[in-house]
């Protein structure tokens, strides 16, 4: 009988702990580059490492995970913090975690003669996410900047989807291709040149490069009910960049998520999603601010709000987590 109580009681203590357990929803691309992260986290147990378990839900695009969230189907997302700051102007409780600072740059064809940005007037730039694509707004910035010269009026833009500016840039269709950085390495992986880093474009204007534009961000509530999840989170984060940056087999434990079609594909994915990985530590909130302004400067109301109740144009307070 003894025996019995022993069982039973150890039984009930497992079962509060496991019940005690948060579970963060991801909702993530099906495709998205950061399932390679995510999955990392779940296949090496590092969720469970720091006390929560990582369940990931697939949606077709980004817009159906933002919803998701929004309507509670579930806990954290991934988006650039802009987004994330515009919302949260506007009332939003969402809080940041940073995930990554790869954005990318602007590619040329393979035989292309240009040496700069002032070479591409006249031209055709292929431009995937819209007119107020981040990466965009920083090139029109550095070129104006650089060379008096208004990207904007003096070429010819060509928005469309991810997939249709890359396949019309490897077609040669046009001048110079703005893309998001895992079709950028494709492209380079192809041949095509990188002519302009949004890095160092940033880093001209007096931008600190090192702040991630990408985070996961969670409703602060769901937050404040597990005190130790952001730490917890972030601390899963990390190590899984960590064994992606220094293991090959972490990597090929994710390469069949990759869609990778050559190892030259797989090789420059590689490379530009380590180069992507921020340092440690919380986000730099001057720099950010600094970032905030000239973005709101750049796209307006349009990017960060139309009003001044819900504008974002400089950095709300408890936008990042106060993660270490």
């Amino acid at each position: 009988m003894k025996l019995l109580a022993y069982v039973t009681a150890f039984a009930a203590f497992a079962g509060a702990a496991l019940a005690e357990t948060p579970v963060i929803r991801a909702a993530t691309l099906k495709i998205g580059t950061v399932n390679w992260e995510l999955q990392t986290i779940i296949d090496n147990g590092l969720d469970e490492k720091h006390g929560f378990k990582l369940e990931l839900q697939p949606y077709a695009d980004n817009g159906a995970t933002r919803i998701a969230v929004a309507g509670d189907e579930a806990d954290m997302a991934v988006a650039d913090w802009i987004w994330v700051a515009r919302e949260r102007a506007a009332g939003q409780d969402y809080v940041v975690i940073p995930y990554s600072k790869a954005v990318g740059g602007i590619v040329v064809p393979k035989g292309s003669q240009a040496q700069s940005l002032a070479d591409l007037k006249g031209g055709k730039i292929g431009i995937a996410g819209g007119p107020l694509d981040k990466s965009w707004l920083i090139l029109r910035a550095y070129a104006q900047q650089q060379y008096g010269m208004d990207l904007k009026a003096e070429t010819e833009q060509v928005f469309g989807a991810p997939p249709l500016i890359f396949k019309s840039g490897l077609s040669g269709d046009t001048a110079g291709v703005i893309n998001f950085w895992h079709f950028l390495a494709k492209m380079k992986a192809a041949g095509m040149r990188e002519l302009l880093s949004v890095e160092s474009a940033a880093t001209a204007l007096g931008l600190d490069p090192d702040v991630p534009l990408l985070g996961y961000y969670f409703k602060g509530d769901f937050l404040a009910a597990h005190p130790d999840l952001a730490q917890g989170f972030y601390e899963a984060s990390r190590e899984a960049k960590a064994m992606l940056s220094e293991s090959d087999a972490a990597w090929q434990a994710v390469r069949p998520m990759m869609n990778a079609k050559s190892d030259a594909q797989f090789a420059q994915l590689k490379t530009d999603w380590i180069a992507g990985v921020p340092a440690r530590g919380p986000v730099d909130g001057v720099a950010a601010g600094k970032l905030l302004a000239l973005m709101a400067d750049l796209g307006g109301a349009a990017l960060v709000g139309p009003d001044l109740v819900a504008r974002a144009d400089t950095l709300p307070d408890g936008l990042f987590a106060d993660v270490k």
